[in-house]
């Protein structure tokens, strides 16, 4: 399978889980996904990201986003692991963990990178929209953690940048200034978008306040 890209649709697929068979765009519905995987239970660094999306839980309800994981080992492998990550990360992990042991879901997310590993997926993160839209991807080596406050920070970029003409610019926090589109040129168009208006640093470069806070 050729890799996905941003702009894609999200494969749909069929598979176990811990929570029960999940028909993944019927299980997504008209929320935002984050699809996330793991090259094995009962490895460390796993453990840790687990635990820290199952603390993010509330966070992630506030944007409508709906986390779930996928590894390549079976259900019986990730029960046993989420009660490990519950009591070692004192949290309680109440999302689904793909149990993809046929591989089905890593291959069609091009999970698997031969040169890193033959059978393990790399750490692979997919931001879903609610039309089922890749809208971000992000690839970490197995050693290496993901950055959860950065995942929710994307997050809020797209969600905003959906609602409003704007960009967000460089290690932008919600709340922070954000950028008018260049592509929006019409003078009262923009009076009403930004009544609180900008601040052209240059003819492309206008910074106005966040339009919804």
């Amino acid at each position: 399978m050729s890799t996905l890209r941003l702009g894609d649709t999200a494969p749909d697929f069929t598979q176990e889980s811990t929570a029960g068979t999940i028909r993944f765009h019927q299980w997504a519905g008209d929320s935002w996904v984050v699809l996330f995987s793991h090259p094995a239970d009962f490895t460390p660094v796993c453990t840790t990201e687990l635990g820290k999306t199952a603390a993010l839980a509330t966070e992630f309800a506030r944007r409508k986003t709906r986390p779930i994981a996928v590894s390549v080992d079976p259900v019986d492998a990730h029960q046993r692991w989420v009660q490990d990550i519950n009591d070692t990360q004192n949290t309680t992990v109440d999302f689904p963990i793909l149990a993809d042991a046929d591989r089905k879901v890593a291959d069609l997310y091009d999970m698997i990178h031969p040169n890193a590993s033959t059978t393990a997926t790399v750490r692979s993160v997919f931001i879903i929209d609610p039309q089922k839209i890749i809208r971000t991807t992000f690839t970490y080596p197995a050693s290496t953690g993901r950055n959860f406050d950065e995942i929710l920070r994307v997050i809020d970029s797209l969600q905003l940048t959906d609602r409003h003409k704007v960009a967000t610019p460089v290690n932008w926090k919600d709340g922070d200034d954000v950028i008018i589109v260049p592509s929006l040129q019409d003078p009262a168009e923009i009076a009403r978008r930004f009544p609180k208006g900008f601040k052209a640093v240059r003819p492309y470069l206008r910074i106005t306040p966040q339009p919804d806070k």
